[in-house]
């Protein structure tokens, strides 16, 4: 049997042999490492208003050019981009490829439509944290701006590979108890890690889904807004309405509960926003 690589990137560690794919269909085994599958290799790009990442508080009115690969590390039943974030590269026809040089002149070129800089989301960024990292340096050397939407499921060694060169974040905040990720296949205390260390460094709002049956507990989110504010009651949240996807069909969260959620919130936070409402 084959020696096994213990892979950094995220809490899973996954235990790969050479050549051999991570739980995230992103990485691989090789040598005494694991190294990023997705490299470059692009299913998404849009030029998309910075609102739509979402960030409500950071340039707004501006637009950013977003671009995503494939896999995640979280195997969420609910997932909105399951169709590139829970397969591997031989589920694709056709993809791009983009050199780091190649997407910084891209975005350059969409400057005069208003574009910002580039936004690494779509699928879960950091699975692929290589290029987020060399794309970002180059990005800024250009005058332009980085934004990382992320699920926050990495350790923070990974994060401060990137967090030099990201200006604004959203950051999943999935639920606020370690069941509720466990069903979800992530770890609440490496996402609240994760969010910790990058309010430190960085503009972050932070998106909850509310999904029935999940996280849709008053006195639960009372007790994630708490803990938000115990870092900066002025950080924003985003409260997102459900609805059916992927392999959850329970129908779209309650309206009334979505207010009475946001009220809950607002116990502690000065900027809650209600989405998909």
């Amino acid at each position: 049997m084959s020696e096994q690589i213990i892979c950094h990137v995220c809490p899973r560690h996954c235990r790969l042999e050479e050549g051999r794919l991570g739980r995230c269909h992103a990485r691989c085994g090789k040598g005494d490492t694991t190294v990023s599958v997705n490299y470059g290799k692009i299913t998404s790009i849009a030029l998309d208003p910075i609102e739509k990442k979402p960030l409500a508080f950071f340039c707004p009115g501006s637009y950013i050019l977003s671009v995503g690969s494939f896999g995640c590390n979280m195997s969420c039943p609910f997932c909105q981009n399951y169709d590139i974030s829970t397969v591997g590269e031989d589920f694709f026809r056709k993809l791009y490829h983009l050199s780091p040089e190649e997407l910084v002149t891209i975005a350059s070129d969409h400057i005069p439509e208003g574009n910002i800089g580039v936004a690494y989301t779509y699928n879960e960024a950091m699975v692929g944290y290589e290029y987020v990292r060399d794309c970002a340096k180059l990005v800024h050397e250009s005058g332009m701006k980085n934004v990382l939407v992320t699920n926050g499921m990495a350790e923070l060694s990974v994060l401060e590979e990137v967090l030099p060169y990201i200006d604004a974040m959203n950051i999943d905040l999935k639920a606020f108890t370690e069941d509720a990720y466990k069903k979800l296949g992530g770890d609440l205390e490496t996402v609240k890690r994760f969010i910790t260390k990058s309010a430190e460094a960085s503009h972050i709002e932070i998106t909850s889904l509310i999904v029935p049956g999940i996280n849709d507990s008053p006195e639960e989110m009372e007790k994630e807004a708490e803990w938000i504010a115990g870092m900066d009651s002025g950080i924003p949240l985003h409260i997102t309405r459900y609805f059916p996807r992927y392999k959850m069909m329970e129908k779209a969260t309650d309206i009334e509960l979505m207010k009475r959620l946001k009220s809950a919130a607002e116990k502690h936070l000065s900027r809650v926003l209600l989405g998909n409402v």
